[in-house]
């Protein structure tokens, strides 16, 4: 079966449009994602014997022309049958009107829209357009092998389990499709990069440039009511590579990609089995890798010091926790299941271990006021971590925030506002007591103390004399960031 695997351009004239950031937008300080279940999923089907082609438009970026004259001058030599294409909230009309144009020149394709926002909502997006074939519901690496497998044997597709189809008039769902439990069956996104993309189209604000992105587990058994994935793709059962095949693929970056100096591990939660994060230290030691290659991943605030020891010395740099608030109150709200005094003890212990954290914060939850906002801000300097963010709450479907926030009438369900013209987020949640208008002010204001603190200047410089890439990183990033810190204040 010949599969076409498509990020599709949106707004490519402003920007880098990176879809596959919890909170898809042009981001103001330049990030782009890797669209890392598009490339896992492409793998995986060309691993089952598929051919594939895969073009990530906005990696370039290249707009809808563009990309169509891509797919044509492929097609010469690898005719298109299916056509898997991801999506986001903010540009999921885009994305099934650029499927529709597809439609219109390969009407014998068969187009499928994957990603976290046609699973929350799969009959409405299929409503926009006929064109549309079928939905994946949740992570889709067996739903594309299967469906292809179907197409090209001619069975029913009815069978295959994870779709939301079209027939007739109405919609059907096919059974669920149990969730991949063997991650080590799926190929190395490392390898799949290395073929098909290049590693300088993407940036991360926090790692060393350029970086490699990859997943090592799935699912999160936490149950924060924002987290977008657990809730629509992977669950909240945690399922592991093995050790063995997470060092395997950091010897493959050492070994093949000599600019690459840093991964990035975007498991939501890397560090939530401490004997596993402890094997695959040991792994990376063994074999010399903390010497070739840094890395960076998310961990909760539960994380002990000797665990942190052992990731620092396996050439681990920075930790990201979600943080959010200030207010414990706030945080049971929305089922975090941290408490603000483990906050100071792992930042301690981080610095204990020289390791640097890049904390998140946000603001607009259920509960939020002024006061609980100025409670964050005031955590945040006394935690006075290496990097901040601040952001708005922006509710995804099919999470509990967004459930919250359309019930009691604090959000337009137009997913159109979910960023502005140029691409770059919008705030779509007002509270009664704290307008849109105001959550985007106190954040700008919290971003500008934060990072315009002359003790920050300072631990900056100190930082970058010791670790050179460290100051060139900052730099970039600050040469993205820096028009909205020194920018008229709202």
């Amino acid at each position: 079966m010949n599969i076409y695997f498509i990020n599709p351009p949106f707004k490519a004239a402003y920007g880098k449009f990176s879809r596959e950031s919890r909170s898809p937008a042009i981001t103001k300080s330049g990030v782009l994602y890797y669209p890392l279940w598009l490339i896992y999923a492409a793998a995986y089907c060309e691993k089952h014997g598929n051919s594939i082609a895969f073009i990530d438009a906005p990696a370039k970026p290249l707009d809808e022309e563009q990309t169509l004259d891509i797919v044509a001058h492929n097609a010469e030599q690898l005719p298109p049958q299916l056509f898997v294409l991801d999506t986001s909230t903010p540009s999921i009309k885009s994305d099934v009107a650029f499927g529709a144009r597809l439609k219109e020149r390969y009407p014998s394709a068969f187009v499928l829209l994957v990603g976290t926002h046609p699973t929350a909502c799969a009959e409405e997006t299929m409503a926009y357009n006929t064109a549309i074939d079928a939905v994946a519901l949740g992570e889709f690496d067996e739903v594309v092998r299967q469906l292809a497998a179907a197409l090209e044997g001619g069975t029913p597709i009815t069978d295959v389990p994870g779709l939301c189809l079209r027939r007739g008039d109405a919609f059907v769902r096919t059974a669920a499709m149990p969730l991949m439990t063997d991650l080590d069956a799926l190929p190395m996104a490392a390898e799949f990069i290395k073929r098909h993309l290049n590693e300088r189209d993407y940036f991360f604000a926090a790692a060393t440039y350029p970086s490699i992105q990859i997943f090592t587990g799935r699912g999160c058994p936490c149950h924060c009511n924002f987290c977008v994935y657990p809730q629509t793709m992977h669950g909240h059962r945690f399922r592991a590579r093995s050790p063995q095949s997470v060092v395997e693929e950091f010897q493959y970056i050492a070994d093949n990609f000599p600019d690459v100096h840093e991964v990035v591990v975007e498991d939501d939660t890397f560090t939530i089995n401490k004997g596993r994060v402890l094997e695959i230290c040991q792994g990376l030691r063994e074999r010399g890798l903390q010497r070739r290659l840094r890395w960076l991943c998310n961990a909760r605030v539960n994380l002990d010091l000797e665990t942190m020891r052992a990731m620092k010395a396996a050439g681990c740099r920075l930790i990201i926790p979600g943080i959010e608030s200030g207010s414990q109150q706030i945080l049971d709200n929305i089922h975090k299941g941290t408490r603000v005094e483990q906050f100071y003890d792992y930042v301690a212990n981080a610095k204990r271990a020289g390791l640097l954290i890049h904390a998140c914060y946000m603001v607009g939850n259920e509960g939020e006021t002024p006061q609980t906002m100025q409670q964050t801000l005031n955590l945040a300097l006394r935690l006075n971590t290496d990097t901040a963010q601040f952001f708005p709450l922006i509710p995804y479907p099919g999470t509990g925030a967004y459930e919250w926030a359309r019930k009691n009438g604090y959000i337009e369900p137009d997913y159109e506002k979910y960023c502005r013209e140029d691409g770059t987020h919008n705030t779509v949640l007002s509270l009664p007591n704290l307008p849109a208008s105001e959550l985007v002010a106190f954040c700008d204001m919290a971003r500008r103390k934060y990072y315009l603190r002359p003790s920050y200047f300072m631990h900056r410089l100190r930082v970058g004399i010791k670790d050179p890439s460290d100051l060139k990183r900052s730099l970039k990033a600050f040469g993205k960031l820096r028009h909205y810190l020194f920018g008229p204040k709202k």
